[in-house]
């Protein structure tokens, strides 16, 4: 945006600091209404035929926007990546638990990294890691879906999962 002086064409549509068009006039018109009001003059639409600017305070402008951005940021990083790791050993119960907390994860609106660890020889029987995978899946089946394939990263098999509400919120 520019402003003031800055400001490169020679005839502006100009709005008023409380939103009444002044019609279009010459730059320097319309620079002194802003000096006459104690405002700056701010080019609000450049590629408009004339460019549209509005006499404004500045630095007021530039807070409230700062504090909308803000506002933005916080509502928009609601969902963090919550992490779950699974041996290939773990029993049942033990899973009972973990899937549990998973369900909590994405309820909370939170994504969720499943990593099925492989140690020792296991890393010899990777079909077994996806099954157990693919029973996990199964379960928050109701709940959750993939956001991506599953993933081989060294000796973890990892894939990121979320809740199935998040859908219904984004298509209305």
């Amino acid at each position: 945006m520019r402003i003031n002086n800055e400001i490169r064409a020679r005839e502006l549509r100009v709005i008023g600091e409380s939103g009444e068009q002044l019609g279009i006039m010459s730059k320097f018109d319309a620079l002194d209404a802003a000096r006459y009001a104690g405002l700056d003059l701010v080019e609000v639409s450049p590629a408009a035929t004339p460019p549209v600017a509005k006499i404004i305070d500045w630095g007021k402008y530039q807070y409230q926007k700062m504090k909308e951005q803000r506002r933005n940021k916080k509502s928009s990083s609601h969902g963090e990546i919550k992490q779950m790791r699974i041996g290939l050993k773990i029993g049942s119960g033990d899973l009972d638990i973990k899937l549990r907390k998973i369900r909590k994860f994405l309820a909370d609106g939170d994504k969720v990294k499943i990593q099925v660890i492989f140690r020792g020889r296991e890393m010899a029987h990777p079909e077994i890691g996806r099954g157990l995978l693919d029973r996990i899946l199964e379960s928050l089946a109701d709940v959750a879906t993939t956001d991506q394939k599953p993933i081989m990263a060294g000796r973890n098999l990892s894939i990121m999962i979320r809740s199935n509400s998040n859908d219904k919120v984004e298509n209305t």
